[in-house]
């Protein structure tokens, strides 16, 4: 068994056939927040090696960790945009109920931000891939059910958009993380982030730190307690 894990010494890591360590620094808080982007960096790095070692080029492999190295200067570009972010998660405090919709590598990116949420602000929050919303979901859209949008995959962007005009029909607020400006879109939305993220799946990385801090945002405004919630723990011992 090959673990991911941050914690040395962790029972995970004593295991587990073998370990890598994710090298994230201590994580204050319960929810893990840059463990999991460093996750994904590590799950990348593994898969970029085992495909070099199949099919994939020399000059696609760089392209690839060329596209790594930006993601410190996309996330701190993020980051920057705080204030805004802020301003947003005041908007939307409010409500009870949020949906989380992507595709492709985004749809794990909702299921990320939509357990943040749920975790630190105790809202019901659930990602769903966008394409399969008018399969149920949808019969919960309404003025009072927010959706939080991920479009920043770029092979299923147009596809998102036709998703939120079935929700903006139903009077659904919609609240974008995109990365490329449309005026499109902002027509749309009620509500837009722009992040700068790479056009595949490293593009998750900017785009689940917009939503990480759009849910603290809400959580701080909710007055909950976002390093501790309740009922959950830093590690699991019950089977």
């Amino acid at each position: 068994m090959l673990a991911l894990c941050n914690v040395h010494g962790s029972t995970i890591a004593r295991e587990a056939d073998c370990t890598i360590f994710l090298k994230a620094g201590a994580e204050i808080g319960v929810c893990s927040t840059k463990a999991f982007t460093n996750q994904v960096v590590v799950l990348s790095l593994f898969t970029l090696m085992m495909a070099r070692m199949r099919h994939m080029s020399k000059a696609e492999g760089q392209q690839s960790i060329n596209m790594l190295l930006k993601l410190p200067e996309q996330v701190q570009g993020v980051l920057n945009q705080a204030p805004k972010i802020a301003q947003i998660a005041h908007k939307y405090s409010h409500y009870d109920n949020f949906f989380y919709i992507g595709r492709r590598y985004m749809y794990p990116a909702c299921l990320e931000g939509a357990l943040k949420l749920k975790e630190i602000s105790y809202i019901n929050a659930n990602g769903y891939p966008a394409g399969e919303i008018k399969h149920g979901p949808i019969a919960l859209i309404g003025k009072d059910c927010p959706t939080v949008a991920l479009c920043a995959d770029q092979l299923t962007y147009d596809k998102l958009l036709s998703s939120l005009m079935q929700i903006k029909a139903r009077n659904g607020k919609v609240f974008a993380i995109s990365a490329c400006k449309d005026s499109h879109l902002e027509e749309i939305a009620d509500d837009v982030v722009y992040v700068n993220a790479s056009p595949n799946g490293f593009g998750v990385i900017p785009v689940t730190v917009a939503s990480q801090l759009f849910a603290y945002y809400v959580a701080k405004m909710r007055g909950t307690e976002i390093d501790q919630p309740r009922n959950l723990a830093k590690s699991v011992t019950v089977e």
